[in-house]
């Protein structure tokens, strides 16, 4: 029985038993409605356009409603040319507005096509939920028209909206919020695994998307915790960051997406490294900068700048924190600079780059009075943007280590086993955790670095956990025995650049090891499924994302255009619906092209688990919150029968 107080506080809001009455058969209705459709998404790395795509497609779920609606009606091709219009509306209509013989007539058949689908996907929510979500200025019409009924006599009203619409000009505009709509209404839950930065140029594109929109989590993935640790001032996770994406020549994003100020890197790069080509630093162009063309000589030059001032600063975070095991990737201590070679684990390789002016053989670690300086405006660029601390505020306050929704376990890499098969015991601050305690602690520790520090502590120091978690192969975000990053730039053998990947790996072949994870997570085996990104699926290698027997699924999206070759597609999503759960197989997003026109590629529908039943919100977490809701409002309601609550009307 809820407290008294409560119920007090309830009645402010359900005065009299009529209120609550009426509140009670609202929810238990909506209970017996659909379970709402799932989206998972992982390893966005900054790639918006494809991303924006994905969401706005439903990843191929949109494209499903169009074939269950106009399959037996419309040909390939004209639903091809719905689903265009759904994903692009100002591009589709531009296009049809050339090619239309008579465009108001093409625009009142879309108009009637839209609302047929408009009234497919919205119809597992309530009616007051719909019109909540529909766009302000057309809201009125499009209630009308999404709930027509089949009289006769109505349906020249219906048609006299439509064509007044187009008498007034207003088409386009109602097309344009129709397929807003349809594609905001496709999928009620968004789950991001991870990996919304780096290697791309928009991630804060992407980061504005998210915070405009409802329905969002983020599981975070090693990318997302190293621009977390970089907010919180952290050295080495600041160093690292902006390596990345000068690496990836993503200057438009650091300086003008961000206000970075990348000025004094750049000018000690062309100054230490003036004779320098920097021939193993040249930068990964995915995309060229619109505002902020660097010469790809400097971006080279910079690019060696940074790795080199990383490698000196994660020297020190290794030697302040023995605890984390790291000694071994010390390598700048490992150079013989007489004979321009460098051991790593015992073996002595030559270093094909020996061009090292700003590292003392005696102190390796110590930066020059000028790197510290490219430190220090870095530190003050990053914690000051305005831009980019609202970001991590919202990653911090939407994300998480791992998620449980719905009976499902969703994180971005992996659990940490032993070669045994067992889940490994890792110390933090003289105690042992394993399993899901492991992650529920990391997902403590992260959270108290961005919060207040006791005393003589700071917020960076803190984060060091963050850079831990980047590259320790006790990392559930890494998932690999080390990060080769050194060897790549100096070592040209390129046996010294392999990173062996975990047990996890290896034992998610088996459904057993399936099992101990979802019931170390209090979830049940028998219908649990868990979802993870992090590693993309090579098909191209035979690889499949279906893992554990079905209980599984690796859903890397595969996204970022650095990974096509790798793995021969853009990778997966996944959905899960009322009834059943999906693999999306994508291809690689194709933009926009010179002439106006574009390629929308349809997704390959793998269906991967049929639901026994059709799954109800009284299924969900959403009922179960609902449910004792009902209760509260239930003994409320016995509360004005019995006198003990005034009833007021």
């Amino acid at each position: 029985m809820p407290d008294i107080k409560y119920l007090q506080l309830l009645a402010e809001k359900y005065p009299n038993r009529r209120r609550a009455r009426t509140e009670i058969i609202n929810l238990r209705a909506i209970l017996a409605l659909p379970k709402a459709t799932e989206f998972f998404l992982s390893d966005i790395h900054g790639e918006y356009d494809a991303f924006h795509h994905f969401v706005r497609s439903g990843s191929g779920m949109i494209r499903m409603r169009i074939d269950e609606v106009f399959g037996n009606i419309l040909t390939e091709s004209e639903c091809d040319d719905l689903a265009a219009l759904i994903y692009d509306p100002e591009g589709e209509m531009a296009r049809r507005k050339k090619s239309e013989h008579d465009f108001d007539a093409w625009c009142k058949v879309s108009i009637r096509r839209l609302i047929a689908i408009c009234r497919v996907v919205t119809n597992k929510y309530t009616r007051s939920k719909v019109k909540k979500r529909l766009p302000q200025l057309s809201s009125y019409i499009m209630d009308e028209l999404l709930f027509a009924d089949d009289v006769t006599d109505r349906h020249k009203y219906y048609d006299e909206i439509i064509d007044t619409l187009i008498e007034y000009g207003a088409a386009k505009e109602f097309i344009h919020d129709l397929s807003e709509t349809i594609a905001n209404m496709t999928v009620d839950r968004l789950h991001i695994i991870g990996d919304i930065f780096d290697r791309g140029p928009k991630s804060h594109v992407i980061m504005d998307y998210l915070m405009a929109n409802r329905g969002i989590d983020i599981q975070w993935g090693n990318h997302d915790v190293l621009w977390m640790g970089a907010a919180c001032g952290n050295r080495p996770c600041i160093a690292t960051m902006i390596r990345i994406n000068v690496r990836y020549n993503n200057f438009d994003m650091l300086e003008v997406g961000y206000g970075f100020n990348l000025r004094p890197l750049a000018s000690l790069a062309e100054h230490i490294y003036k004779d320098d080509p920097c021939e193993f630093f040249k930068p990964n162009v995915l995309e060229t900068n619109r505002y902020d063309p660097i010469p790809p000589e400097l971006a080279a030059k910079m690019h060696k700048m940074i790795s080199i001032i990383q490698f000196k600063v994660e020297g020190q975070a290794i030697k302040d924190h023995p605890e984390y095991h790291l000694e071994h990737r010390n390598l700048l201590e490992a150079i013989d600079f007489e004979k321009g070679t460098v051991k790593v684990e015992g073996v002595e390789y030559p270093m094909r780059d020996m061009n090292l002016p700003t590292v003392d053989p005696a102190d390796p670690y110590r930066l020059t009075p000028e790197e510290e300086e490219v430190m220090v405006a870095l530190e003050s660029s990053i914690i000051n943007s305005e831009k980019l601390q609202r970001h991590i505020n919202y990653m911090f306050s939407h994300g998480s280590l791992y998620k449980i929704m719905n009976g499902n376990l969703f994180y971005h890499g992996c659990m940490i086993f032993n070669e045994r098969g067992n889940f490994k015991n890792v110390e933090i601050d003289g105690a042992k955790y394993r399993g899901a305690a492991y992650l529920r602690k990391l997902d403590q520790m992260i959270r108290d670095a961005r919060g207040k520090q006791p005393a003589g502590r700071t917020s960076a120091e803190a984060a060091s956990i963050m850079w831990y978690l980047w590259l320790s192969e006790d990392s559930p975000l890494f998932g690999k025995d080390k990060m080769t990053t050194f060897e790549r730039y100096f070592i040209a053998d390129k046996s010294t650049h392999k990173e062996h990947t975990v047990p996890y790996y290896r034992l998610i072949e088996k459904e057993e090891t399936a099992n101990k994870i979802l019931k170390d997570f209090g979830l049940d085996p028998n219908t649990g499924r868990i979802l993870n990104g992090h590693v993309p699926v090579k098909i191209i290698k035979g690889e499949t994302p279906i893992k554990a027997n079905g209980k599984l699924f690796i859903i890397d999206g595969g996204i970022s255009k650095a990974y096509h070759k790798t793995t021969g597609i853009a990778g997966y999503t996944a959905i899960f619906t009322s009834k059943h759960m999906y693999l999306a197989e994508h291809q690689p997003y194709e933009p926009l092209r010179e002439d106006g026109t574009q390629t929308f590629h349809k997704p390959v529908m793998h269906l991967v688990h049929t639901m026994p039943e059709r799954l109800q919100i009284k299924d969900t977490d959403n009922g179960a919150e609902l449910r004792e809701q009902i209760a509260n409002l239930e003994a409320l309601y016995d509360k004005f029968v019995s006198g003990s609550i005034r009833e007021i009307y």
